[in-house]
């Protein structure tokens, strides 16, 4: 029985044109759909590699609860890169021409470990995004645009799953970053050899920082083309929703408060700014990059489902329980206890002093009217009568505060010590 992809490879003429009738495609086109073959390969690859690499104890010994949730994730994403590839290529043969399939992939570094790997996997599903937008614009066929862009939504759902596995926030921003081909190939470039896109790459650059980048982090960076003087150089953050880049002199490079999720950096010869919309965004002073970096200043509560140790805040959590009625009783007798033990301490000095002050009354009055005290006799009796006195009958409505009864009362309790959200009865239900 044919698999899905296969299904869709076969049908992608029909999706594409609505009838398997080959016409002549624009070149631009088809060097766009060439190039997301490319891409969809090179992820598919990266995805295929790392789950035939590694274990579900490297993924625990990583900092994940659950190795199942980030192999589940990156097992679906690689099937659906697979996917994307395979109806790409039926796509561009349909258009008389021939997909690159001598592509070479090699992911070195990258896949030394599991947070390296996921750490690059985000850069790659970011990288998705922006490629499939940028590209948006150059092409010329509506029918060919659309299906681009029922890639493109995939690859963003991708995007906040690889954020969310990398303890960042899950939708940083309310737009995407563009770039344009030769952008995209100045990251992706280095992993890939054998084939030829049709597409010359900007210089590649890397930030040179070790550790995380954040607010305040003073970048540095290292490039092929940076190799003498870098007077009046400019790093340029482009950041999504943006007009333009964020411009620093490249000797003042510092990232600044309110980013939040990926920034696109480059190096140009000028101060400046880069646009942010593709179609007039200028190349030429653009002396390396774009890099990507991941401003994380914010943690969520998805975060704390995923991998262990991180938090959303840095504040003390409140957790609710749910507790049988047995370890309920157990609680309120020991917090009764300690509150009998403090009122018991008090009551006793209470009961010296009192008992002090009686015996010279008692003195007084005896000297002075010859009349007798109570007797310790009497008072153990009229104290045995009370305390044999009959409970009253119990009902289901009954709220009482002693434990090893039926109890429905709920809230904070007297001295504050146990708040009470309610009470399972013996068929299941909860008060």
């Amino acid at each position: 029985m044919p698999s899905l992809a296969t299904l869709f490879a076969l049908a992608a003429p029909l999706v594409v044109y609505g009838a398997p009738v080959r016409r002549a495609a624009n070149p631009t086109d088809l060097l766009v759909l060439k190039f997301a073959d490319v891409l969809e390969q090179f992820e598919s690859t990266f995805y295929t590699q790392a789950l035939s690499k590694f274990q579900s104890s490297d993924f625990t010994a990583a900092g994940f609860v659950d190795a199942q949730v980030p192999v589940q994730q990156f097992t679906q994403i690689q099937a659906d890169e697979a996917t994307h590839a395979s109806v790409l290529e039926s796509t561009i043969q349909s258009l008389g021409d021939t997909p690159l399939g001598n592509c070479s992939f090699n992911f070195g570094n990258a896949l030394n470990d599991v947070p390296t790997m996921a750490a690059t996997a985000r850069v790659v599903e970011n990288l998705g995004v922006a490629a499939y937008l940028g590209a948006a614009h150059l092409i010329s066929d509506p029918v060919l645009l659309t299906a681009a862009g029922s890639i493109l939504t995939v690859e963003a759902r991708h995007q906040t799953i690889l954020n969310v596995l990398s303890n960042g926030v899950s939708i940083p921003q309310a737009f995407d970053i563009a770039l344009l081909p030769n952008e995209v190939l100045a990251v992706a470039g280095a992993f890939i050899s054998g084939c030829d896109t049709g597409i010359t790459p900007n210089q590649a650059l890397t930030i040179t920082n070790t550790g995380s980048v954040g607010p305040g982090t003073s970048l540095t960076f290292s490039s092929p083309a940076i190799n003498g003087s870098t007077d009046n150089f400019h790093c340029q953050m482009l950041v999504g929703g943006m007009p333009a880049s964020i411009s620093l002199p490249i000797d003042a490079c510092v990232v600044p408060d309110g980013i939040e999720g990926p920034v696109a950096i480059f190096v140009t010869a000028d101060a400046q700014p880069l646009n942010n919309n593709v179609r007039d965004r200028a190349s030429q002073p653009v002396v390396a990059g774009p890099t990507m970096a991941f401003i994380d200043t914010q943690k969520q509560l998805l975060g704390q489902l995923v991998l262990a140790g991180s938090s959303a805040s840095d504040s003390a959590s409140t957790q609710t329980t749910t507790i049988t009625p047995a370890q309920a009783t157990s609680v309120i007798a020991s917090a009764s206890a300690a509150d009998a033990t403090a009122t018991d301490s008090a009551s006793s000095a209470s009961a010296t002093d009192s008992a002090a002050g009686a015996s010279s009354s008692d003195a007084a009055v005896s000297a002075g009217n010859g009349a007798a005290s109570p007797s310790g006799t009497d008072s153990a009796a009229s104290a045995s009568a009370t305390a044999s006195a009959p409970a009253p009958q119990e009902s289901d409505s009954t709220t009482v505060d002693a434990p090893g009864t039926h109890n429905t009362a709920t809230g904070t309790t007297a001295n504050g010590a146990i708040t009470v959200n309610g009470w399972i009865t013996a068929a299941g239900t909860t008060n």
